[in-house]
């Protein structure tokens, strides 16, 4: 190959004996590609090279083993403070891919890993894009989980390639999907093995045929019936959505309805997405999540086995989690009648995760019912999640200690009691830590990794990287009742069941909460975690002397547990709480079952439970789904104060 002889700081272009341009995105000092504007500019360059000796074909590849392009420099966003900025930022996108995509020569993106974003943008003003048949291949438009909109050809192209219901389900969702099905939705050319998609890429782009059209039906919905399908998609995201917590989805449906994808063609729109609070603290959660990621990265520390003690929901739910992720795991509990619900759940998890039969069956073969406890000998983790009862896991504990590796990360799964009551009964207290899970372990990102006081910073390390590992958020706190999350629930709840005490409905202090943006309001949320949890953990959380509120002395006294039980606050059909309308929500009421999560959230920050506001905040977002909008308790509290 030879080069053009230009140098580049983040491309490299070289052209082939046949004539193809292959350009290669490597971000230097970087581990993922990113699209900052110096990178855009050099594209313009290499464009501008291109037009003046045009090459037979021109193919994108990327340089880094993490993926193609991870999408826009988020940082970037930071800087947008006036209008003119975020105007200029979309116009540099939008026009820089409209000339791409005007090019004379055929063009070709060749993806293989991630290609998000600006980064997907880019592979749609190519001609033809050709996928990498590995699971680490993933495309989609995430904007949305940012509070913005795909505006470099995003809201015009991909509704154009594959229809506009698919593209509108990817743009409003920020879902992604792999090679195989965007060959199929009609994304992607073709979905090839990685050991052929270089000669694959270059017949393709060589080839020069014309794309195949979507179907008519799918072009008079990007055309004249445009506006019939805007229709229902703002019916979809409104029960998701409040256009006042998350304008960014229905700017979507507009500017692609109203403006045919361009969102130049709408600049005071664009102005009041990207420069909204909304945007400024979802851009907020996202560097929050990337400093969450960041734990564990000091340590390269692999577990193989792991062995959890305790098949209930929690314990069987851990189990199926790391079987997914590739552990070999065993799981322990008094006979096979208590492990067989848990493998059950586990292949009902399974077959919506994992497509290939064949797959399926090495993730349950990974997960082996062990009912003596034999995996605890030789497994690298060692996780306690059984019942919260001080005296058994105590008892339990020790039983594992006797046994176990010296090296193996012995971690409890406790909700509400300290590792420091806990690990007195060891014979080195210190290896012991927390490694907290949320309910359900499947759809909640956040695991607490606990340090009582004198915790061996090594079995902490090695802990948190476990956590890495099977691709969760660790969040590093000290041994506390509750630690963080639970911690500030606990208030939150309680709060909510006085207000039941003193007469509102559940449904009304449930709405109160889902307007302010909560994702379930916290009545149904006592429901999810159980009543009988509620009752257990209510001491340590809220105090010895505290009395549990009559609303829940009452239905606990009657068995009435929540949704594992049919009834508790609502009634349980086919999973879903059977409400009643919701009455007029008082004034005042969101703001008085917030005080007390917001409190105790300082609170524990001032203790040193968790180690600054920021990571706080994560830990609540991360771990109770508090309204992402919000960009964290404390930072709304900044903000109302400010």
């Amino acid at each position: 190959m030879s080069s053009d002889g230009s140098s580049y700081q983040n491309w490299q272009l070289d052209v082939d004996a046949a004539g193809v341009a292959w350009v290669t995105l490597d971000k230097p000092g970087e581990s993922a590609n990113s699209l900052s504007g110096a990178v855009m500019s050099e594209l313009a360059l290499i464009l501008d090279h291109c037009d003046r000796s045009p090459p037979k074909g021109l193919i994108f590849r990327s340089g880094k083993s993490a993926g193609f392009i991870a999408g826009a420099d988020i940082q970037e966003f930071t800087t947008l403070d006036t209008p003119g900025k975020a105007v200029a930022l979309v116009a540099r996108g939008w026009d820089l891919f409209n000339r791409l995509a005007g090019v004379r020569y055929p063009t070709l993106a060749l993806v293989r890993g991630h290609c998000l974003g600006g980064g997907l943008e880019l592979a749609l003003a190519c001609r033809y894009l050709l996928a990498v048949d590995e699971p680490t291949t993933r495309m989609g438009l995430p904007e949305v989980m940012l509070g913005i909109v795909p505006g470099w050809g995003g809201m015009l192209r991909l509704p154009e390639r594959i229809g506009p219901q698919a593209a509108l389900d990817m743009m409003l969702t920020g879902k992604t999907i792999d090679g195989q099905r965007a060959k199929r939705l009609g994304l992607a050319d073709d979905c090839v093995p990685a050991r052929v998609m270089d000669n694959a890429a270059a017949v393709l782009v060589l080839a020069d045929q014309p794309r195949r059209r979507p179907p008519l039906l799918q072009r008079l919905l990007n055309g004249p019936l445009r506006r019939l399908v805007a229709h229902g998609a703002r019916k979809q995201v409104a029960k998701r959505a409040r256009v006042e917590h998350y304008p960014a989805p229905y700017a979507i449906i507009d500017i692609w309805a109203q403006h045919q994808g361009n969102a130049l063609a709408a600049p005071e729109l664009i102005d009041s997405i990207v420069r909204s609070s909304t945007a400024r603290n979802l851009v907020r959660v996202f560097f929050l999540q990337e400093r969450l990621k960041g734990f564990g990265k000091e340590s390269d520390y692999q577990a193989k086995r792991v062995h959890v003690v305790g098949a209930g929901v929690m314990g069987g739910d851990i189990a199926a989690w790391c079987a997914l992720r590739g552990l070999t795991v065993t799981l322990q509990d008094q006979g096979m009648d208590r492990i067989a619900p848990a493998l059950q759940r586990a292949y009902a998890m399974y077959r919506q995760r994992i497509k290939g039969p064949h797959e399926r069956r090495n993730a349950m073969d990974r997960l082996i019912p062990d009912p003596e406890g034999h995996g605890a000998r030789s497994a690298d983790v060692v996780i306690e999640a059984i019942f919260e009862n001080l005296e058994a896991k105590r008892a339990l504990l020790q039983q594992l200690d006797a046994v176990i590796k010296p090296d193996a990360v012995l971690a409890t799964n406790t909700s509400s009691l300290k590792i420091e009551d806990l690990n007195s009964v060891l014979r080195n207290p210190e290896r012991l830590i927390g490694i907290h899970f949320f309910n359900p372990v499947a759809k909640m990102p956040l695991v607490e990794v606990v340090a009582a006081g004198g915790a061996d910073p090594e079995m902490l390390r090695r802990g948190t990287a476990f956590v890495k590992q099977i691709d969760r958020l660790p969040l590093p706190v000290k041994s506390a009742p509750g630690f963080l999350v639970n911690a500030v629930l606990g208030p939150y709840m309680l709060e909510a069941m006085r207000a039941v005490d003193e007469g509102l409905a559940p449904e009304t202090i449930d709405e109160a909460m889902l307007a302010f943006g909560m994702p379930m309001g916290p009545i149904e949320l006592i429901d999810m975690v159980g009543l009988d949890v509620a009752m257990a953990a209510g001491k340590s959380l809220a105090g010895s002397d505290a009395e549990p509120p009559k609303c829940l002395r009452e239905r606990f006294g009657a068995g009435h547990l929540g949704k594992k039980t049919g009834k508790g606050f609502y009634d349980y059909r086919d999973g879903k709480a059977a409400k009643g309308l919701a009455g007029e929500v008082p004034s005042g009421l969101a703001a008085r079952l917030l005080k007390p999560l917001l409190d105790r959230t300082q609170q524990l920050v001032s203790d040193g439970i968790v180690a600054d506001a920021d990571l706080a905040d994560a830990g609540v977002i991360f771990g109770t789904g508090f309204a992402p909008f919000t960009g964290g308790p404390l930072n709304y509290l900044r903000n109302q104060d400010a």
